[in-house]
């Protein structure tokens, strides 16, 4: 078996170590390091690192169609636990009933993105950007630029929560559209109004356990949206911490819904972030591809 690691910032074959030892004595493993040229040609890929690390790399794993072991190893991690695989001992686990030929590939959905107005070159296979978790737009993408800024360290001990307190008092609501999808192929309009953010999710965190999207699931070919309308500064700040409960879909400007389509439509163009990174600018189209990565479970 040829195995290809993709290590991510700050992960080194040290990372790699244990799971080289955990291969049984049966089984001859060809390890292979890097990337492009080391995953095309071969049958599993381990990748280590954290959410930025995987968006990133979506493109090719599509493209490749090997199963992919998620190694938690980031400041971010939300789409290695939505898979369940928390702590690295976890991927371990998963990596050695995998290596026992034990059958835990899965295939789960990604979302997708399409910049553009709408026309036929914005279908372009080219401009299209997966993501795993959560894309949104508004206020969350405002935390995730000022959160990338901070270092790697803070990032991944409460960055986003720490960028969210200051951003939140001087964010102010901005006019938005979105769409969703009808039974024609065109588009019916489902918000318009000053909004503080719409956020797009395939699993149900983001941002280190925030559960913006609390009944997402990956692999129901559906996204879960959720939009915020205009609240004002004190209470948008009382509303927050619900979030990491999930307890927010009962204040009402919050519009939770389910939409395999949707476009979003802005005055000016904002940025769109996903997984954490920076992706384009509004306008856009998400849409969710069904069973397109396939993954190692534990």
């Amino acid at each position: 078996m040829r195995a290809a690691a993709i290590l991510g910032l700050g992960c080194s074959q040290k990372n790699l170590k244990p799971f080289q030892s955990d291969q049984p004595d049966h089984k001859t493993i060809d390890w292979r390091i890097g990337v492009p040229s080391a995953a095309d040609q071969a049958d599993v890929i381990l990748l280590f690192g954290g959410d930025g690390t995987v968006h990133r790399h979506l493109g090719q794993l599509v493209k490749l169609g090997l199963p992919v072991l998620i190694v938690p190893a980031g400041s971010g991690n939300d789409f290695a636990r939505a898979l369940n695989l928390s702590r690295a001992r976890d991927s371990r686990a998963a990596w050695r009933r995998f290596c026992a030929g034990r059958a835990n590939i899965r295939g789960i959905d990604l979302g997708v993105i399409i910049p553009g107005d709408g026309a036929d070159v914005s279908r372009d296979l080219g401009t299209r950007r997966y993501f795993c978790s959560v894309a949104g737009v508004g206020l969350d993408s405002e935390v995730a630029r000022r959160a990338n800024a901070l270092p790697r360290w803070l990032r991944g001990h409460g960055g986003y929560a720490l960028t969210l307190a200051p951003t939140i008092l001087r964010f102010a609501p901005l006019p938005m559209k979105v769409f969703t999808s009808n039974e024609s192929g065109g588009w019916s309009i489902r918000s318009d109004q000053p909004t503080l953010l719409a956020a797009f999710a395939n699993t149900s965190t983001y941002g280190g356990g925030m559960k913006i999207a609390p009944h997402a699931r990956f692999d129901d070919g559906q996204l879960d949206v959720c939009v915020i309308g205009g609240v004002d500064p004190f209470k948008l700040a009382c509303m927050f911490p619900t979030v990491y409960f999930g307890r927010h879909l009962s204040i009402r400007e919050v519009d939770y819904f389910q939409a395999a389509r949707v476009r979003v439509e802005t005055e000016t163009p904002l940025d769109v972030y996903a997984d954490g990174e920076y992706v384009c600018k509004t306008p856009v189209e998400v849409t969710v591809q069904r069973g397109v990565l396939r993954v190692l479970a534990p």
